[in-house]
């Protein structure tokens, strides 16, 4: 079980002087940041496949125990028959991700607010995610938009196929705290720019809190959640209650350039 606070993406200029240290050459900001922090999310990935050349430069210059997120190509979210990704879904998987190795973390397939819940659809398209390829092992979340998710037949349906539901702190975006895979993902997106850490000091103990619970196999006091009560079971079943899991919790968009001292300020509440 780990928890692990981080970012989305490296490069970003208004980080430089404030996150990087001035003078740091734009070539080590991923060396820098993969120290500072324990995830990043890469964001890059969401508009076009990653070559095996750049997995493996990831890897490379990240330290052990450090472990990426993806964004899963628009490509096989946006579209109106989600069934219809296969293509999309295996051109992403057999672009060159398992050059990452222990370095990959999950992947999360965004969808569209417009994207609205239907069962058969999104249960074909669940079925097209592979649990491992070229021999690493693959965690899948999705991102859902739309109102229509928060209901419990997609949380059953997520915890049938043992992927994690994006839980997203933002003003429209649907709230979903429900434990439904052996991992927990969450963007918090609510962050100020007045506030040095993007969130006070209460909400990020508030956020270190629903991170603890999540890593216990719980969901969260105060948040919501759709579906039944995950059933009990032992660590590392997928969906049980009381299961100890990894939580990835990424700072992202908002007041983007306060992430990485929100990141760093809620990765010390949680680690005590």
């Amino acid at each position: 079980m780990a928890i692990r606070v981080g970012i989305g993406g490296w490069t970003f200029e208004p980080w430089r002087g404030v996150f990087y240290p001035p003078g740091l050459v734009q070539a080590k900001e991923l060396e820098f940041a993969s120290r500072a922090l324990r995830t990043i999310e890469i964001n890059g990935t969401f508009y076009r496949n990653p070559t095996p050349k750049s997995c493996a430069d990831w890897a490379r210059q990240a330290p052990e125990g450090f472990v990426f997120a993806l964004k899963a190509p628009r490509y096989a979210t946006s579209r109106r028959v989600l069934a219809e990704a296969g293509e999309s879904v295996a051109k992403f998987i057999a672009s060159g991700i398992a050059e990452m190795g222990d370095r990959l973390g999950p992947i999360n397939w965004q969808f569209a607010p417009t994207k609205a819940f239907d069962p058969d659809d999104f249960g074909r398209f669940l079925a097209l995610l592979p649990a491992a390829h070229g021999g690493v092992a693959l965690r899948h979340a999705v991102e859902v938009r739309h109102p229509s998710f928060a209901c419990a037949d997609f949380v059953d349906l997520a915890r049938r196929h043992s992927v994690a539901i994006v839980y997203a702190d933002h003003p429209t975006h649907p709230a979903i705290a429900d434990v439904t895979a052996p991992f927990a993902y969450a963007r918090l997106m609510a962050a100020r720019e007045a506030v040095e850490t993007g969130y006070d000091g209460a909400e990020l103990k508030r956020w270190a809190a629903a991170a603890a619970a999540w890593a216990r196999g719980r969901a969260p006091e105060g948040l919501p959640t759709f579906g039944a009560p995950a059933p009990a079971g032992k660590a590392g079943k997928a969906g049980k209650e009381g299961a100890a899991r990894d939580v990835f919790v990424f700072l992202i968009n908002g007041a983007k350039v306060r992430a990485p001292a929100g990141a760093m300020a809620l990765q010390k509440l949680v680690d005590g």
